[in-house]
């Protein structure tokens, strides 16, 4: 796969996609072959920063102690301090927290109350704070380049069937920012997949309401990305 593919890929998709009356979103779906998703070295679950914005912004809620409590405040769109976890004895608040923001960063020292507090909900949603993402910091931590980092960060998995699917982007950004992006996602992917280009079935790009666009040299219109 390369920029030009990538380019011919996503202009066919806004080409064949009507316009909507909100801002759609870019996914890039990639189907993947000989993967046995009950073994775990076949398991992806990888955090990819991107070249440039996802478009959207990422909501971030930090978990904190009194020592970045000040800083947590000032940088993230929210912060929830240790002393406060009581708070969320109630299962119905914790889930609200959990939708309310895309990821949650922690204060290392506190991560055994973050995950008494939170983990029985965050855990299955997949949003714990991670140490793979740069989620848990120390005491000092500097947490403004964090946050501009997540607001490039996106997550793959496939857990539950064998592709992987994730925003590289919306429909009012630069094309090039796309493929930048798009290309990203891809080189990164290969590197986690145990048999790398060979475990890539097919390549696809869709907006959210639109057709899928399969990347390739022969550019045509998928009624499904199988």
């Amino acid at each position: 796969m390369d920029k030009e593919q990538i380019l011919s890929a996503l202009t066919k998709a806004k080409d064949v996609s009507p316009k909507r009356n909100f801002r759609q979103s870019f996914d890039l779906i990639i189907n993947l072959t000989g993967i046995d998703l009950k073994k775990q070295e076949h398991q992806v679950d990888a955090f990819i920063t991107l070249p440039h914005q996802r478009g959207k912004k990422a909501k971030v809620c930090a978990l904190v102690g009194p020592e970045l409590e000040g800083q947590a405040k000032q940088v993230c769109d929210s912060a929830i301090t240790s002393d406060s976890f009581e708070k969320y004895k109630e299962k119905k608040e914790v889930k609200k927290i959990a939708n309310s923001f895309d990821y949650f960063i922690a204060q290392a020292n506190i991560m055994p109350k973050v995950a008494t507090a939170f983990g029985r909900v965050f855990g299955p949603r997949g949003k714990m704070p991670n140490p793979k993402s740069g989620g848990v910091v120390p005491p000092n931590a500097n947490l403004k380049p964090l946050y501009e980092k997540l607001q490039r960060t996106i997550r793959v998995t496939n857990k539950s069937a064998p592709l992987l699917q994730c925003g590289i982007g919306t429909e009012d950004m630069k094309t090039e920012e796309l493929v930048d992006n798009a290309l990203t996602v891809y080189n990164s992917v290969l590197h986690v997949l145990p048999n790398e280009k060979h475990n890539i079935k097919d390549i696809y790009i869709k907006l959210t309401m639109g057709r899928p666009i399969r990347i390739g040299e022969k550019i045509e219109v998928a009624k499904e990305a199988k």
